[in-house]
């Protein structure tokens, strides 16, 4: 019989790499994230771009159909950054725990490849097709043991779900229709419903994923909920550029402070942003409820319309939670004032008059005309992504 294995649950971000050993409880049906972890940031190797630019989505998305993935230069030198930094990861892990086989399980943002092992497309970082390949490379010149290859790079966002669904202390454990909506670098969905989590690849004929969609300017709805975006939305008012932000270490919670002391321009962000949420979190509701309303555009323009029909419609959201950076906000008393009572406030107006929803799910989401606010919900799971990745791989591992 195989020696049982130390699982870590690594999940890759656009930024930073966190890498975490993954505890079994002892019912064996929930897990915990163990005291052992590495975190990586991508800024500190030597091949790292601070003015990397991803290829042109659209451009990404092309070469995908068209089977045809044309790495630049500049992807090429980011990934090392990307794969050194993972390789550390994991080897300060193989240090802390004196592990000799190891259980990996990883996610990571995009589009993957058709072996679900690579990056084909990204939105925030470079596309690294042959990505698990050359982590296992590395990490037998090291000499380090696993117990399985790598079988895939899991969708960061579904991670996000498993994690909810069998921490502890998840926010989808018991809760039968839940979204979940993700704001770290970038934006990551996740979705429960009838009791089952459901991924949204399984879905994508009826529900497109926040990045997909776009406002009335083409942007991505993903720069409205996650860190890098709501930086991005900052800047743009301030006509102050991302590296300058950066250096000057303003963050979404500066930006709070910063709303704090009567600055217009960051009021104005957390005003976009609470807009621009609510529009989101409706298109969610009525998408579930009524199915696919085209209220939103997307960044692919060839991509194929959304069916109306679908197997959950009438169905109501029993919670909706925000999870990650953004979800961590909701421990900051600034956020009160300035995100959360603009976003329950635009979330009241729109259900109030919308045209798809009936008065059953209208009575179902507000309390005397106002948002019912019991519904949304903030994760305390910051490390949902690493801890789904872990239970992912260690639920499909045969002894």
């Amino acid at each position: 019989m195989k020696k049982q294995p130390t699982i870590i649950g690594i999940d890759g971000g656009a930024s930073k790499v966190s890498a975490y050993i993954i505890e079994i409880e002892g019912d064996g049906k929930s897990f915990t994230l163990g005291k052992q972890n590495s975190i990586k940031e991508y800024r500190n190797y030597h091949d790292f771009q601070t003015d990397f630019n991803p290829v042109n989505l659209p451009i990404q998305l092309k070469q995908i159909q068209n089977n045809n993935i044309i790495l630049t230069s500049a992807e090429i030198k980011q990934s090392k950054a990307y794969y050194n930094a993972f390789i550390d990861a994991i080897t300060n892990l193989v240090e802390l725990t004196k592990a000799e086989n190891m259980l990996i399980g990883i996610g990571m943002p995009g589009i993957k490849t058709a072996d679900k092992r690579g990056i084909a497309a990204m939105a925030n970082g470079p596309r690294i097709p042959n990505f698990t390949t050359e982590i296992e490379q590395q990490l037998n010149t090291a000499g380090i043991t696993l117990a399985q290859p790598i079988i895939k790079l899991g969708s960061d966002a579904d991670y996000c779900g498993i994690g909810e669904e069998y921490a502890a202390n998840g926010a989808f454990s018991n809760i039968k229709n839940v979204y979940y909506l993700g704001g770290g670098t970038g934006a990551a969905d996740a979705i429960k419903l009838h009791g089952k989590l459901i991924s949204f690849d399984e879905c994508k004929t009826w529900i497109a994923k926040t990045w997909e969609m776009s406002d009335e300017n083409g942007k991505s709805m993903e720069i409205y909920c996650s860190a890098n975006g709501i930086q991005s939305v900052y800047g743009d008012l301030a006509g102050v550029s991302k590296s300058e932000l950066r250096e000057n270490k303003i963050y979404l919670e500066q930006i709070l402070e910063l709303a704090g002391e009567d600055d217009k321009t960051a009021i104005a962000t957390w005003q976009t942003v609470s807009k621009n949420l609510a529009d989101l979190i409706i298109e969610r509701i009525s998408t579930i409820y009524c199915g696919w309303q085209n209220q939103f555009s997307f960044i692919n323009q060839n991509k194929q319309s959304l069916t109306h029909s679908h197997i959950y419609k009438n169905t109501l959201l029993d919670r909706i939670v925000i999870g990650q950076r953004l979800g961590k906000l909701f421990q900051i008393p600034l956020t009160q004032e300035y995100f959360i009572e603009p976003l329950l406030n635009n979330l009241a107006e729109l259900i109030n008059t919308s045209k798809f929803l009936d008065e059953r799910a209208k009575s179902h989401y507000l309390k005397d005309s106002k948002f019912d606010n019991k519904i949304i919900f903030a994760s305390q799971l910051r490390e949902a992504p690493a801890l789904g990745a872990g239970i992912d791989v260690f639920r499909n591992f045969k002894l």
